[in-house]
């Protein structure tokens, strides 16, 4: 409701009330019309100035009401104004830092998938793959053993030629270690849909693995000028991990053969270890050589004491 609609009904509930009382007047029997009508006009005057007054008062109220919501809206319209223009740079700035970091996502997605796919590439050749294979040979132990203790393809005296043969003194003596890939076989293990295939995948897996067994140790033991044992090198956690896994009877046979199957992993541990066994054998020959050489200077402190005896 509005301040004129609220004079209105007070101007008319004023009429109202001098109407009824004039009725009542009448009906009583009491007062004079003249002075009656006096008295209405006097209140009619009083509640006109009462009017003015409000009336006044009404549209200052609105004006200073005006005036404050105005100002109140002026300082909301600044505070959102400013609100939007921060909410704005900051939302420029994430974009622009996003859009940064995706362009250097995208080029590093690229750069990944060119390098995935010719990973793919050497994967799927096998010429490829074992020179894959034994590139990560050739670095585990150039970056494990000294260089005097490994000789890469190296030529047996039954023509064969060797991946990687480490240099240990007898016993054991020379160790073989030849690189494996057997990723066709391990592929359709991982893609066998059902049992059947499931089935056959394993029969190939297992036949694969004990081939490059028995040819490891046909080629690479040989009595009298290697250790009694080979190594065949995986070159894929993976694949060691499934062998070790699922197919015991494999390494069992394996192990039989006198072959011991490693990994990227299990690989370095074995390098750690002939590296301690050849620092303990130089050891033990600079010990030697300490004992000789003890030896002849106590002979000659011996000599020494001989001939001050004769002089004396």
């Amino acid at each position: 409701m509005t301040l004129e609609v609220a004079i209105i009904l007070i101007v008319v509930a004023a009429a109202v009330a001098a109407l009824a009382g004039f009725l009542l007047a009448r009906k009583k029997g009491g007062g004079d019309l003249p002075e009656i009508l006096e008295k209405i006009s006097r209140e009619q005057a009083a509640l006109g100035v009462r009017l003015t007054e409000l009336t006044d008062i009404g549209r200052k109220s609105q004006t200073e009401l005006a005036k404050t919501v105005g100002d109140r809206l002026d300082k909301v319209s600044e505070r959102m104004g400013k609100s939007l223009q921060d909410s704005s740079t900051r939302t420029a700035k994430s974009i622009g830092e996003i859009q940064a970091r995706l362009k250097a996502f995208t080029e590093m997605s690229t750069e990944l998938s060119g390098e995935i796919s010719g990973l793919q590439g050497i994967l799927s050749n096998k010429q490829a793959r074992g020179a894959f294979g034994e590139q990560q040979l050739n670095d585990l132990v150039t970056n494990t053993l000294p260089p005097n203790a490994y000789d890469f393809q190296a030529t047996l005296s039954n023509g064969k030629r060797a991946d990687c043969l480490i240099l240990l003194p007898n016993p054991p003596g020379p160790i073989v270690v030849d690189a494996k890939f057997p990723l066709e076989s391990y592929r359709a293990l991982q893609a066998a849909e059902n049992d059947e295939a499931k089935k056959v995948a394993t029969r190939d897996f297992s036949a694969a693995l004990l081939h490059h067994v028995k040819a490891i140790s046909e080629k690479y033991i040989i009595e009298g000028e290697t250790a009694e044992s080979a190594l065949m090198f995986l070159p894929s956690e993976a694949i060691y991990a499934e062998l070790h896994a699922n197919f015991p009877k494999v390494v069992e046979k394996s192990q039989k053969a006198r072959v011991w199957i490693v990994s990227p992993t299990t690989l370095m541990a074995t390098l750690i270890t002939i590296r301690a066994v050849l620092k303990d054998v130089r050891m033990r020959e600079q010990a030697g050589l300490i004992q000789k050489e003890v030896g002849a200077l106590l002979a000659d402190v011996v000599r020494l004491d001989k001939r001050v005896d004769d002089l004396a």
